[in-house]
């Protein structure tokens, strides 16, 4: 396996690989982890030419997709457990979905689809923030950094990754830090906490600096045309099914044997219970496979409008597969890190509301300046509430968000990343509310008069979703917590997933799944075509010079605010560089 940039190997296939027609497949576990089990059998079947009949998907769920889910429950009415932000250069997500036909038009591709949508219709946010019950905070749009901040900023970029093991990112930054817009919006957007891996924080700044001009009105982001489940997960399962993959629904795998033979390490047997009933596979050396360790969905209980989630769940059983997997050999990670002791100050709740009562509009209209009913992107990702005590985010995507959903619905998703606090309207912690008082906590914070909030929560449908590990991608780690893709000696397991390792790239992503599950197949497999690396944005020296502009809030080099001797020195800089393609590259970034 490598890597490769460019369209040269990029828009080339791959020969068929020797033995493809006698390899079978074994993927657990369809979910965001599901997108990674999906992609896996994907390119299976589209670069690895192996047969779909001998690829089988075992899923613990009823239905594919995992995380990645937007689904309307008979019982409970729409629901979203979470969206994933994309962005121009998740370059092997896009690389799967232009061979994925929509299910409307089998001529036009899913990427096809999004690129039309995105153009026609492209995100911007027209507040990011807002404070004082729906009021624009009045520095949205500025990072208000300090100087002292951007050098930690610096600091932790060109810190060695291998320098940052366990450590958080409270353990890197100071209260200038803190206190920016740049981490109410970093923070928001990417749900990372305090208590965070500073290793992680590292990586996103590495991956997502050419991101760092439009983090106030969030314009790089690319959104689908109705929820991911819809709109990427069904598309993708249809491909799979006419290539006559077979998916294999309430099943749950309970143990993988791995037999080791010196530095060997070979997949034996999988133990799998299907529908209550304990069964077992002996597995070849022909037999891959594919592992979607751990999960940040599963344990998830719903409350409703009158009752809260419950917070109390056994240990799922992803984890446990995990653990069991961990058991028989180091080099299969520590599930442990991730799933126990999470912190109590962090984010676990999440809820949908569907209202039918026109009365919201026109607050929803004041914030992102945009008819919700438009068909149009509404808040452009994460619009979030600066003085909730919860750190409340409202997102609310294209309407209809459900093919299913009557045009005089509106469907709001709302998160907390702080679960320890009590609300400000609602005096209760998230965790504790029913579904009604968290949406009256929302319709407070965007200004509802106080003698409607009551009513109007109660004639909404409002879903509270409880996910107890949803943050568990973050917890601070270090090398070896996280087993590689492919580990060292394995002829015939992979780790796919968030929580697999793989290089530069950064969890909490759609790219994520998918590049784990691309570099599980070419790696088994031994597909000779390269993999498209990760966008090389900090290695271009533009790119980090328009960074530098942007955190410094669109300051010149001449208007940063330097002492007498560094004056001095950026002078002589000045005239050294003056009238050379440096200073024209300088110039191009707003430096000059």
């Amino acid at each position: 396996m490598y890597y490769s940039s460019g369209n040269y190997e990029a828009f080339a296939r791959p020969k068929k690989p020797a033995n493809a027609t006698k390899k079978s497949a074994y993927i657990v576990g369809a979910g965001l982890a599901g997108l990674a089990g999906l992609a896996a059998a994907a390119f299976l079947v589209r670069d690895g030419q192996v047969p779909g009949n001998q690829i089988h998907v075992f899923e613990e769920l009823g239905l594919p997709g995992g995380s990645m889910d937007g689904i309307l429950n008979e019982q409970r009415g729409y629901i979203i457990r979470g969206g994933r932000e994309m962005e121009p250069h998740f370059e092997t997500l896009w690389d799967l979905f232009r061979s994925i036909p929509t299910l409307e038009d089998a001529s036009v591709s899913v990427l096809d689809e999004f690129y039309w949508l995105n153009k026609a219709d492209p995100s911007n946010s027209h507040t990011r923030v807002i404070e004082k019950r729906g009021n624009q905070l009045a520095s949205d749009g500025q990072l208000t950094l300090s100087r002292k901040a951007i050098e930690e900023i610096a600091k932790l970029v060109l810190t060695p990754e291998n320098q940052l093991d366990n450590v958080k990112i409270n353990q890197v930054f100071s209260d200038d830090f803190f206190k920016s817009n740049f981490w109410l919006y970093w923070s928001t957007m990417f749900a990372f906490e305090p208590w965070a891996s500073a290793m992680e924080m590292r990586r996103y700044l590495l991956r997502f600096v050419h991101h760092v001009g439009t983090l106030q009105n969030m314009s790089a982001l690319k959104f689908t045309k109705y929820n991911q489940y819809e709109s990427l997960i069904k598309p993708l399962i249809k491909y799979l099914e006419d290539h006559d993959v077979k998916f294999q629904y309430n099943t749950t795998v309970d143990n993988i044997i791995v037999e080791q033979t010196g530095e060997q390490k070979q997949a034996v047997k999988i133990e799998l219970t299907i529908d209550g009933n304990q069964q077992s596979l002996d597995l070849t050396p022909d037999d891959l496979v594919f592992i979607t360790n751990g999960s940040i969905t599963e344990s998830t209980t719903y409350g409703d409008n009158e009752h809260s989630a419950p917070a109390t769940h056994p240990i799922g059983a992803s984890w446990k597969l995990w653990e069991k997997l961990a058991a028989q050999d180091s080099a299969f990670g520590h599930p442990a890190k991730f799933y126990q002791d999470i912190p109590a100050a962090n984010w676990v709740m999440s809820a949908t509301c569907t209202f039918k009562d026109d009365r919201i509009v026109p607050y929803i209209q004041k914030i992102t300046g945009k008819d919700p009913y438009s068909g149009s992107i509404v808040t452009s990702g994460p619009v979030s509430i600066r003085d909730s005590n919860w750190l409340l985010g409202i997102s609310i995507s294209r309407q209809p968000h459900f093919q299913q959903q009557k045009p005089n619905e509106l469907i709001v998703w709302l998160y907390g990343l702080f679960s320890d606090q009590p609300g400000n309207y609602i005096h209760k912690k998230i965790t504790d509310c029913s579904g009604a008082e968290i949406c009256q906590e929302f319709l407070y914070h965007i200004g509802v008069p106080e003698n409607q909030i009551a009513e109007i929560a109660q004639t909404a449908n409002s879903i509270p979703i409880h996910m107890p590990y949803i943050t568990s991608y973050f917890m601070p780690r270090q090398a070896g917590d996280r087993p590689l893709v492919v580990p060292e000696g394995s002829s015939n397991l992979a780790f796919i997933g968030n929580f697999a390792e793989t290089e530069r790239d950064t969890v909490f992503t759609t790219e994520y799944s998918v590049r784990t599950a691309m570099e599980a197949v070419y790696r088994l497999l031994d597909i000779d075509r390269g993999i498209p690396e990760v966008f090389d944005s900090a290695f271009d020296l533009r790119t980090i010079l328009s960074a530098l502009y942007y955190l410094n809030d669109k300051k010149s080099l001449t208007e940063l605010p330097l002492n007498q001797i560094e004056k001095i020195g950026l002078n002589a800089f000045l005239k050294k560089v003056h009238g050379t393609y440096l200073e024209e590259i300088l110039k191009s970034q707003k430096l000059l």
